[in-house]
């Protein structure tokens, strides 16, 4: 059993010194998170809402992957037709499968392919952002987005975090579908009016940044927002999501996420809560309820763990950043139980007393009609 006092953090107790090996980027915001665990491993402004481009069709692709069926065949509109920005040059009215649009939109990035899933979705743009927000708010838990477009194109209403992007990534790359097309280098795409091969704009997969565990990538850029990038890589044990918004250059965008990659490969390991494992504060007892759970913590197990008042336990670097948190079981107490116990005794004692009552009234009627019975013999017999 492990005894735990909580202790609160201060922003001005941190050191400059026990920052040391924090990687230097200069992207305005990034986030790397474990895919795995969403333990955070790196931040930077990650909660400062940003434009992401076309970072937002991460978002796009799994909504309708979890609502709509691959084999169906779209027809494309005029207005998905007309959609300005990179494109795969669909035609009005041609018919396309949703497994050819989600290619072309992470692929290629195409905002025609994203405006024409929108409207297989949802019918209409206005009703698929509606329902595409629900989706992130509900299904994965993102609390500072909003999104107005399928595609990314700049709005004064569309925004999100790095930190809500890498939840969003994380939780698509659970899907099959979506990891394949997210790390596909290339593609033959046969068109009405386009035959081409489609190239990843990611530069990470198409080996011009080299990284040996990129496993896939989209990229991202408006003017407002500048450069974007979301990476995934995985070194067999660790598999990770970083995320880096608005850098000047392409190269700066690139450098960073390699850069923050390295750190997280370098520092951090997973371990194992045993599901035996019990958790003490002063009051209460806690548990994983019989589960053995995994988290990222520093490999050179230089971290605090706490436990917090509603039973959380929370995992901080050594340079006190806050990394992940676990919801435990609270398991009653012996002194709960034993009050439990004589709550419910005074019931049982009473029902006790009651049918004793009853026993007792019982036997006196039995026995009254036993001496009317003998008296009643005796008076035969006397006849």
């Amino acid at each position: 059993m492990i005894p735990f006092s909580t202790y609160t953090y201060a922003e001005n107790e941190i050191s400059e010194e026990k920052k040391e090996g924090h990687p230097e980027i200069v992207s305005e915001a990034a986030i790397l998170m474990d895919s795995d665990t969403g333990a955070i491993l790196y931040e930077k402004n990650a909660q400062e809402k940003m434009a992401p481009a076309s970072l937002t069709k991460i978002a796009t692709a799994i909504y309708a992957l979890e609502k709509g069926d691959l084999s169906d065949i779209v027809t494309v509109s005029e207005a998905a037709r007309n959609v300005v920005g990179t494109r795969v040059y669909l035609e009005e009215g041609e018919q396309v499968s949703l497994l050819k649009l989600l290619q072309g939109m992470l692929i290629n990035s195409g905002n025609d392919a994203a405006w024409t899933i929108a409207e297989y979705t949802d019918g209409n743009i206005d009703q698929f952002s509606k329902h595409l927000n629900e989706f992130l708010e509900e299904k994965i838990g993102v609390k500072n987005t909003h999104f107005t477009n399928p595609h990314g194109l700049y709005s004064d209403d569309h925004y999100t975090t790095a930190e809500d992007l890498a939840l969003i990534t994380n939780y698509a790359m659970q899907n099959e579908t979506f990891r394949a097309i997210f790390g596909e280098t290339e593609l033959k795409w046969l068109g009405e009016s386009w035959d081409t091969t489609l190239y990843t704009h990611h530069l990470m997969l198409l080996g011009q940044y080299p990284y040996e565990w990129v496993t896939g990538g989209k990229t991202g850029f408006v003017n407002e927002s500048k450069q974007t990038l979301a990476t995934t890589a995985s070194n067999g044990s660790l598999n990770l999501t970083a995320i880096a918004l608005k850098a000047d250059f392409k190269r700066d965008i690139y450098q960073d996420t390699i850069k923050i990659f390295d750190y997280g490969f370098n520092t951090y390991v997973h371990e194992r809560i045993d599901k035996n494992e019990v958790y003490q504060d002063k009051e209460n007892v806690y548990t994983t309820n019989g589960q053995t759970i995994e988290v990222t913590v520093p490999s050179n197990n230089e971290y605090r763990e706490e436990l917090s008042d509603n039973g959380e336990l929370q995992f901080f670097n050594e340079d006190r950043t806050y990394v992940q948190s676990i919801q435990l079981h609270r398991k009653p107490s012996e002194e709960n139980i034993s009050q439990h116990l004589k709550s419910a005794a005074p019931p049982l004692a009473e029902e006790k007393s009651e049918d004793n009552k009853n026993w007792v009234v019982n036997a006196f009627l039995a026995a009254g009609i036993l001496v009317m019975i003998i008296v009643g013999v005796r008076k035969l017999k006397r006849l």
